[in-house]
């Protein structure tokens, strides 16, 4: 069952001969629980497809489809607040608030939206993540690859439709680097999560379970359509 589809997604910038084709007629399906890579380089549009695919920008034409939902028409008021139910961001700049401790910025989201904490399911992310003893500690008193880790968490712990991940592993080591997306692809399996990873790197995308190519806002290659597929 398909839980994320784009259908023919463009975004243009510009017009005439400055006319730019971020996205020319994406049309792609990623079914529940499937860890997903989109790999391209600079300017292929892979940011510009994630920013799609997680409601942060509109497309110019075409649809998203997110748990059967199109959010493609949303509002702006209604796709802040199904962003903030159905779809958990990781990013490489972790983003956690300074002043909370671990455990806060985790159910952070699930507070603000006056939701009611899954206290078990919560301490089971934790546990996974490698946090336990580390709940009570501020953001500044964390490593790089531990603040990742409650990024992490913090997405997992609303138990969004989709997990959307930005380069999460830009600001790490190498070492540190596997560690995290070992711990993406487990709680990933763990939890039934279905998680979308962008990247430039050819060995981060290996990770995943498949690999779809984008070049010049376009799919050229996507392993999981039946094998390779060629555009």
């Amino acid at each position: 069952m398909n839980v994320l589809s784009t259908q023919n997604l463009k975004k243009y910038y510009g017009n005439g001969e400055n006319l730019v084709k971020a996205l020319d007629g994406v049309n792609l399906d990623v079914e529940r629980g499937e860890f997903a890579a989109i790999v391209g380089t600079s300017g292929s549009g892979k940011s510009t497809l994630l920013h799609m695919l997680g409601g942060l920008d509109r497309p110019t034409e075409g649809k998203v489809y997110v748990d059967g939902k199109d959010i493609s028409d949303l509002k702006d008021d209604a796709l802040c607040v199904f962003r903030r139910r159905k779809i958990g961001f990781v990013f490489q700049s972790y983003n956690l608030v300074p002043v909370l401790n671990v455990y806060e910025n985790i159910v952070l989201p699930i507070e603000l939206d006056g939701n009611t904490v899954d206290k078990n399911y919560v301490e089971q992310v934790i546990v996974v993540l490698g946090l336990s003893d580390r709940i009570h500690r501020l953001p500044s008193q964390l490593s790089g690859g531990q603040q990742q880790r409650v990024a992490i968490a913090r997405a997992l712990a609303a138990k969004p439709a989709i997990l959307l991940a930005d380069e999460p592993t830009g600001n790490l080591d190498s070492r540190t680097s596997q560690d995290v997306l070992g711990l993406l692809k487990v709680t990933g399996e763990r939890f039934g999560q279905t998680i979308v990873m962008i990247t430039h790197n050819e060995e981060i995308a290996q990770t995943a379970d498949r690999i779809i190519r984008i070049e010049d806002g376009r799919i050229k290659s996507d392993s999981g359509r039946g094998g390779d597929y060629h555009a």
